[in-house]
C-alpha cells in the first residue's frame, strides 16, 4: 500500500495542522515556548494511532522476507547479532562487534553486509539509493531499517561495551562528538553537549544527558513531518554533519559508526520506540 503513496503528508499541511493545534498561526503566536507545545501536540496526535512511519515497517517486513540480488535469497538469515534469523530485540543491542566481519556495526552496517553476503548485491549498487528525497516515498533501505528497529520497540537500549573493538568504537565516537572543524569551529556538543538549547524553533536535545540521550535515539528511525517520508540514523548523522558545514559523512564509514556507537551507549536502558515522529 505504502509504495503506491506518492506523498504522505505534505510539510505545508503539516505545518499548517502545528498551527492549528496551537490555536493560531506562527505569525501570531506568543512564544516560541508555545509553538513548541503545538508541535509537541502535532507529534501526540500522530502517535495516537496515526503515525505514517507505522505503515513503512509492513512494507519493510516484506522486503526482509523477499528473494532478492544475485542468488534470490531473502535476508531472514541475517544475523544481527543475536544470531541467524533474531530479528526481535537485535537493534536495540546495536552497534556490537561481529566476528565474521571483524569490525563493530551498526544496523545499517550490518544490513548492508548481510544484503552483500547473502544476496549477492554489491554495497555500490545500494548506497545511492539508501535515502529518499525530501517529499518522495521512503526508499526500500529506509523500509528495512524501519522494520528491524520496530521489532525492539519496547525492548531497553543495551549496546554492548565487552569487547575491546566496541569500546575502541566508543572511545572514537566520543572523541568525534567533541571535535570542533569547519568554517562556524562546531562540533556535535556544540548543538549536543548542554541543556535548554534551540535552533529557531526546535529544542535540541543534551545528548550528554541520559534522559535525553535516551528519548533521542530510540525514537530513530523516525518520520520526519516536514519531509513526509521515514529518516533513519545513519541520514541523521549526514545532516548533522551538513549543518556544521562539514564534508559529507559518507556512510557506513567508520566514522559514523563509531559516533552511533558513543549515541547508543549514551541511551543506555532507554526503550526502543522507533519509528519516531520527528519535526
Amino acid at each position: 500500500m505504502l509504495r503506491q503513496l506518492k506523498k504522505k503528508l505534505p510539510g505545508a499541511i503539516a505545518l499548517l495542522l502545528i498551527a492549528s493545534a496551537t490555536g493560531s498561526g506562527f505569525a501570531s503566536a506568543q512564544s516560541a515556548d508555545s509553538t513548541q507545545e503545538g508541535i509537541d501536540d502535532y507529534r501526540q496526535m500522530l502517535s495516537d494511532g496515526g503515525n505514517p512511519g507505522d505503515l513503512l515497517v509492513d512494507t519493510g517486513k516484506e522486503l526482509w522476507l523477499e528473494k532478492k540480488g544475485p542468488k534470490n535469497v531473502s535476508l531472514q538469515a541475517c544475523d544481527l547479532g543475536l544470531g541467524p534469523g533474531v530479528v526481535k530485540g537485535a537493534y536495540a543491542q546495536l552497534p556490537r562487534f561481529f566476528k565474521d566481519a571483524d569490525k563493530v556495526m551498526d544496523a545499517e552496517t550490518r544490513i548492508m553486509y548481510c544484503m552483500e553476503t547473502l544476496q549477492g548485491i554489491n554495497p555500490k549498487d545500494i548506497t545511492p539509493t539508501v535515502f529518499s528525497k525530501s517529499g518522495d516515498i521512503s526508499s526500500d533501505w529506509e523500509a528495512i531499517v524501519a522494520y528491524i528497529a520496530s521489532e525492539s520497540s519496547g525492548i531497553a537500549m543495551a549496546a554492548p561495551q565487552s569487547h575491546e573493538a566496541e569500546k575502541a568504537a566508543y572511545e572514537r565516537g566520543q572523541k568525534i562528538f567533541f571535535h570542533r572543524s569547519g568554517p562556524y569551529d562546531f562540533s556535535c556538543a556544540t548543538c549536543h553537549g548542554a541543556a535548554d538549547k534551540r535552533i529557531r524553533l526546535q529544542n535540541l536535545p543534551d545528548l550528554l544527558n541520559a534522559k535525553d540521550a535516551q528519548q533521542a535515539y530510540t525514537t530513530w528511525p523516525g518520520y520526519r513531518v516536514s519531509q513526509g517520508v521515514v529518516r533513519t540514523m545513519q541520514w541523521r548523522l549526514q545532516d548533522c554533519f551538513r549543518q556544521q558545514r562539514l564534508p559529507k559523512l559518507k556512510f557506513a564509514s567508520q566514522a559514523s559508526i563509531d559516533l552511533l556507537t558513543y549515541l547508543a551507549v549514551k541511551a543506555k536502558e532507554g526503550k526502543m520506540a522507533a519509528p519516531g515522529i520527528k519535526r
